[in-house]
């Protein structure tokens, strides 16, 4: 560790003998009297007689179920505003992002209280664990270095190995949260409906938790009073030495070497080289953001984007919003495959892999995720039907007679629309595209069937989907236009809806939204959102007896039609708060452009991609010039450590079931 200067006799009075726990040191503008000694300081109690403070154990399982409760609450909170509040997708992004976004940006205001008014136990207790929204704030950039505060200045070593727990429960706080908590959701219903309940109650019983942890431990805490507002300090000295400069712009007064050095006339040495280190430090955060902005829109777009995938992992199935926790298990696998592997053997052929070149990579292999992301949408594209447009309507004619039927459509002024074949119980491979003379019209249908002819009229609108169900009535053939609901799949749920041709209705037990109804010769019943299964033994009965329907595999986004039939079948905040910054001018930036910018999303995503490409350039290119701060200038402990933050498809399918 580096050694710390010893006081001389014409010391600063500005400057203070530091601890190696601080980074930047406070600033008074007045003369600071000289203090008693201090008593001799009683050792903490320790964990089962290791040099490990028994207070960190309380602040480890705090920020476990803190982590718990925000990622668990955040997991499902796209699909809330989605399914639950009806938003659309942009509305939805955007509310997320928003809230993502002021919850680090609180940090500064967290860090700005913690170091001039409660410091940093109080605004944990007092602020973090009372409100989300703004406790998050007060939480991210004080409790790591309060957990350092624990420990002795001889127990070095165990504080450096306490980040790696502190980092650890983080972690696994996220995991577990982000893959329970969308079981909460999905697996469990309330009201005939996804339990939302359920999935916030639970983080926020954790939250509950947390609070009483941490209190638990208050007695046992070291708490450092605050030390004065270093983020006023830090803006006061910028301000002044842009002022200074600006007054002495004179070509006669002599040039410094730092634009900084012109607040040397009020401030002390100290604090003007702990600025221009802060100020390199910060300047390498601007390209930042942008690498957040694709980071975070794992929890938005690529949400949005698994509802329209195939979660069917074979041995499990996957959320949509599950999808985030491979974010957690990633970190917690490849952090120490990198550590103790890939950069060692990295380290072995000579190449200086230095922190700035693993940032440069880490955003390349985000574009480069980003484009997959794209690649994968235009995929999904490409597999969802098309969709009716302005002053157009699909059609669909399903026979259920027992006998071919030809059919006719005609629209205004007798024009030939549609005249096909259809045999009895064909499946229906595709929708027929018809174009209107207006935003609604009426349909002519004519029927031909077992030399017999039917007429019939039925009104569409435009943008719809549409299936004519053709059945016999008696000895002749009628028909009847029902509405698809197309975009009934879009939370990755499977959509039902049953066609009964028995003379008698039909009650079936399906999904936990009570018995369904079908009304005897043909009758049509609602759809029903059920989870995505096998399907081999579905409970019906009907007047004088119980039977069962083999549905077999409904699969992911598809809407089914089912027809039921007879046939077979410290300054250290400071600085925390500044990259957690980062992260909400990131979210910011996916704010804006999914509400301002129009674009599909395939198009969206790479976007970003190339976005984040450039900044990547910029990013290296300000890397290779960055001027590392001198351990000879500033106090700066050895065992610093730095927090690591962590879409509709529609195959409208006819099945045939049998008793």
């Amino acid at each position: 560790m580096l050694e710390e200067k010893e006081k001389e006799p014409a010391m600063n009075p500005f400057q203070k003998n530091e601890s190696k726990q601080t980074l930047f040191s406070p600033v008074s503008t007045e003369e600071v009297p000289p203090r008693a000694p201090s008593p001799p300081k009683q050792s903490p109690p320790k964990i089962c007689g290791s040099s490990y403070p028994l207070s960190i154990a309380f602040i480890v399982v705090n920020e476990f179920c803190e982590r718990f409760s925000y990622y668990g609450m955040k997991a499902v909170l796209t699909l809330y505003f989605l399914y639950f509040l009806h938003w659309n997708e942009d509305t939805s992004t955007s509310v997320y992002h928003a809230f993502n976004s002021l919850c680090y940006f609180t940090p500064i205001l967290g860090a700005a209280i913690a170091d001039s008014w409660l410091g940093k136990f109080k605004i944990l207790s007092l602020i973090g664990l009372s409100l989300i929204a703004l406790g998050t704030g007060g939480i991210k950039p004080c409790v790591a270095a309060f957990g350092g505060d624990q420990f002795e200045e001889k127990h070095a070593e165990e504080r450096t190995r306490y980040f790696s727990v502190f980092y650890l429960s983080i972690n696994a706080g996220s995991l577990i949260s982000t893959f329970i908590t969308p079981m909460l959701r999905g697996d469990v219903q309330c009201f005939g409906e996804d339990c939302y309940a359920l999935a916030f109650g639970v983080p926020g019983l954790l939250m509950v938790i947390a609070l009483v942890v941490f209190a638990m431990g208050s007695k046992m805490y070291k708490k450092p009073p605050p030390e004065g507002n270093i983020v006023v300090q830090v803006i006061k000295c910028i301000g002044f030495a842009i002022s200074n400069r600006f007054k002495n712009r004179s070509r006669n007064i002599p040039r410094r070497q730092h634009w900084l050095d012109w607040a040397a006339e009020k401030y002390p040495t100290q604090l003007i080289m702990d600025v221009k280190a802060l100020t390199r430090i910060l300047f390498l955060y601007t390209p930042l953001p942008m690498f957040w902005a694709l980071l975070d829109q794992q929890g938005s777009r690529w949400t949005l984007q698994a509802t329209k995938m195939d979660g069917d992992l074979g041995f499990f199935v996957l959320q949509p919003d599950q999808m985030q926790v491979l974010n957690p298990f990633l970190v917690l696998v490849f952090i120490p495959l990198f550590d103790l592997v890939i950069y060692r053997l990295i380290a072995k052929c000579g190449i200086n892999f230095s922190s700035l070149r693993k940032m440069a990579v880490g955003m390349i292999l985000a574009c480069l995720a980003f484009a997959v992301a794209a690649i994968v949408e235009i995929k999904i594209n490409a597999m969802a039907p098309p969709q009716p447009g302005s002053q157009e309507v699909f059609l669909q004619v399903l026979n259920l007679a027992d006998d071919e039927v030809q059919v006719s459509v005609l629209g205004n002024g007798n024009t030939s629309l549609l005249a096909e074949s259809i045999k009895s119980f064909q499946k229906p491979t595709h929708y027929f595209k018809l174009h209107l003379n207006s935003k609604s019209q009426d349909f002519h249908f004519h029927l031909k069937y077992h030399n017999q002819s039917a007429h019939a009229e039925h009104s569409v609108v435009e943008n719809n989907w549409y299936t004519v169900i053709l059945h016999e009535d008696g000895k002749n053939i009628s028909s009847m236009m029902v509405q698809d609901a197309e975009n009934r799949t879009t939370n990755g749920m499977t959509a039902v809806r049953f066609i009964n041709t028995l003379h008698k209705d039909v009650i079936i037990s399906l999904g936990t939204d009570g018995p369904l109804t079908v009304r005897k010769d043909s009758g049509v019943s609602a759809y029903r959102t059920i989870p995505r299964g096998e399907y081999p033994a579905v409970p019906c009965k009907t007047e004088d007896k119980d039977f069962s329907l083999n549905l077999g595999l409904l699969d992911f986004g598809a809407s089914y039609l089912l027809v039921i039939t007879n046939a077979p079948s410290s300054m250290k905040s400071v600085l925390q708060a500044a990259w957690l910054l980062t992260v909400a001018f990131g979210n910011i930036i996916v704010l804006i452009v999914a509400q301002f910018s129009g674009l599909v999303q395939w198009a969206e995503f790479t976007l970003f991609s190339c976005l984040l490409l450039l900044v990547c350039l910029i990013f290296s290119i300000m890397s290779y010039y960055y001027v590392p701060v001198n351990s000879a200038e500033i106090h700066v402990p050895a065992n610093k450590h730095h927090l690591h933050m962590q879409g509709n498809m529609v195959n409208l399918e006819t099945k045939n079931t049998k008793l």
